[in-house]
């Protein structure tokens, strides 16, 4: 899991150095997507058994691509202006928006304690971003935009993962994004200019598709519960990145509002394991009680 958020690291890191370059937001993306496509179909061996790729709803599998294109345009887009720290910062406010938004949409109502944590967390994304004080600009719209298409992204994954294979998942939310950026290319003309600036194009793939690969054998080998409180270790990686290749160092404002919000998500993450565990002993009660009646 460490290693995952190294890879997604290295790969904003990458995506912002691209940008500041000159090179098309779209161009970045694209190339992203089509690397990702090509890395799966070689390492899960496709034409083996192509039937592991079907798609058995593809319009979900269209919108969920349609999402995770939102989420990493507006991310390249945010990172134009904004530090890494910062975009990344807004982007763990995610988890917060999925526990709000998973009463309505798959019936996870949450507490009123994960709901303070909610608004809590709120309260540090207003420090990062200090509207009404000359700070809030467009890019932290776009980093917004890009944590909500997220977390609308994870919301259609957890409701397709009960019908979907997760070599499709995997697959059509690049597959998806690739196909619909191909019209926008002829308008796209800021291309790399020398082969360095083509060779860190090409690692985006590499480094998105490494990074899920790593989650998901993350995930075969320990409980999400477990693995929970490991993505918040980019927040490290993020500010050290920054300040080795951009010369950047988050001010005060933005550490205090994102210890804030890791903060509140830890708690989340703490509370609903507290009540999975209490559901499952009240279940064990209940089986005991029902095996002595019989």
């Amino acid at each position: 899991m460490l290693s995952t958020y190294v890879c997604f690291t290295f790969l904003d890191t990458s995506s912002k150095y691209l940008v500041l370059a000159g090179i098309s937001a779209l161009i970045v993306a694209w190339a992203r997507f089509v690397v990702h496509v090509l890395l799966v179909g070689i390492f899960l061996r496709g034409w083996q058994e192509p039937s592991r790729f079907r798609a058995n709803n593809l319009p979900a599998h269209i919108l969920r691509g349609v999402l995770l294109f939102g989420s990493t345009m507006f991310n390249i887009m945010a990172l134009r202006t904004l530090q890494l720290a910062e975009t990344t910062s807004i982007y763990f406010f995610g988890p917060m928006v999925i526990t709000a938004l998973a009463g309505p949409l798959l019936g996870e109502w949450a507490g009123w304690r994960r709901w303070l944590a909610i608004l809590t967390g709120f309260v540090g994304v207003l420090i990062i971003t200090r509207p009404g004080v000359g700070v809030f600009g467009v890019g932290h719209l776009f980093a917004l935009g890009s944590m909500l298409s997220n977390s609308f992204y994870v919301i259609m994954t957890r409701r397709m993962s009960a019908s979907e294979s997760s070599e499709s998942l995997i697959l059509f939310s690049a597959l998806a994004p690739a196909v619909l950026l191909l019209p926008t290319l002829p308008f796209s003309l800021s291309l790399p200019q020398d082969g360095w600036h083509w060779f860190i194009l090409l690692m985006l793939g590499v480094f998105g598709a490494t990074g899920h690969w790593l989650l998901v054998q993350a995930y075969r080998l320990a409980t999400t519960t477990a693995l929970a409180p490991y993505p918040y270790s980019q927040m490290v990686w993020m500010i050290l990145s920054g300040w080795i290749i951009f010369h950047q160092f988050p001010d005060r404002w933005t550490l205090v509002g994102a210890a804030i919000i890791v903060a509140s998500g830890l708690y989340i993450i703490h509370r609903e394991h507290r009540l999975r565990l209490r559901n499952h002993a009240a279940l064990d009660a209940e089986a005991e009680t029902l095996a002595k009646k019989l």
